[in-house]
């Protein structure tokens, strides 16, 4: 069995060429980087443990997005992403991966089943559950930008409806110490769009209310944060995972790459949607 696309065509190209194109314009984009990513052997020690990327549409947050992943292609290549994103349609279990391998227009994505495994094993709360990934957008918009760079790769995907402290906080030690013991070198990818269809002015404003908290590496206040001031980011458990997971790797930075919105790319700033590439590296 595979997991075949669920929205190749609307959230991306679905045919291989076009798709690349799109990739290409996003890098190239005015809100993106500018340049193209190249993967480059590792010198040394790779630095990057995570990244915090949007999952909108890639004419939306493709250029936002773009800046996370040009800084991972500089950083080398792991041996496999751990890609978190919130459960959008309800379906499956509440915090769910799944071992069966998936496919983009790209080609074939390899389903790293040991490591799946051992966190659902060490976590006690994360489900292996294929119904809860089969339509839903959040990881899968990631893999194609990791293919473009990459070619092959190896993923554990996780989603999330449980969206706590607590919950974040047992997912990240169950990544840290199964990866540790099975010797694999990790990178989180936390699929999150921040604030939702609201103005402009007021999204800029409670996006960086979350992004400073995030930036801070603190999961209590970034959890505070988005409840107290009424912030509709969807992924904030995923999030949190990545806050705690390098909490546990110890001596690692956030910094924001960059913050834009939906109608920074269409021009109507009525009701928006924010959206923010964040890396967390290892401090040299």
């Amino acid at each position: 069995m595979v997991r075949t696309p669920a929205v190749a065509g609307l959230f991306y190209e679905s045919e291989p060429e076009l798709l690349k194109k799109q990739i290409e314009e996003v890098f190239t984009h005015p809100l993106g980087p500018g340049k193209l990513p190249k993967a480059e052997e590792t010198i040394g020690a790779r630095r990057i443990i995570g990244l915090v990327s949007p999952h909108a549409g890639y004419i939306y947050s493709g250029p936002v997005a773009a800046h996370g992943f040009l800084e991972l292609a500089k950083d080398g290549k792991p041996d496999v992403f751990v890609i978190l994103g919130p459960n959008h349609t309800g379906l499956g279990s509440p915090i769910s991966t799944m071992i069966d391998d998936w496919y983009t227009p790209l080609g074939k994505v390899f389903v790293d089943k040991e490591l799946a495994k051992e966190i659902a094993k060490r976590s006690e709360i994360v489900d292996i559950d294929p119904a809860a990934h089969r339509y839903e957008h959040s990881i899968e918009v990631q893999l194609p930008f990791l293919q473009f760079i990459y070619g092959e790769i190896f993923f554990v995907p996780i989603t999330m409806m449980w969206q706590t402290p607590e919950v974040a906080e047992k997912v990240a030690k169950a990544i840290f110490e199964a990866s540790k013991d099975l010797g694999k070198d990790v990178v989180i990818i936390v699929s999150t769009d921040l604030n939702h269809y609201e103005p402009q002015d007021i999204t800029v404003k409670k996006d960086k209310l979350a992004i400073d908290a995030i930036l801070e590496m603190n999961s209590e206040k970034l959890h505070k944060t988005i409840e107290g001031y009424d912030i509709s980011m969807c992924g904030p458990g995923p999030t949190m995972v990545l806050i705690e997971y390098a909490n546990l790797i110890g001596n690692v930075e956030a910094k924001l790459l960059k913050h834009a919105t939906s109608g920074d790319v269409t021009g109507d700033t009525s009701a928006v949607v924010g959206y923010a590439s964040i890396v967390f590296r290892k401090k040299s």
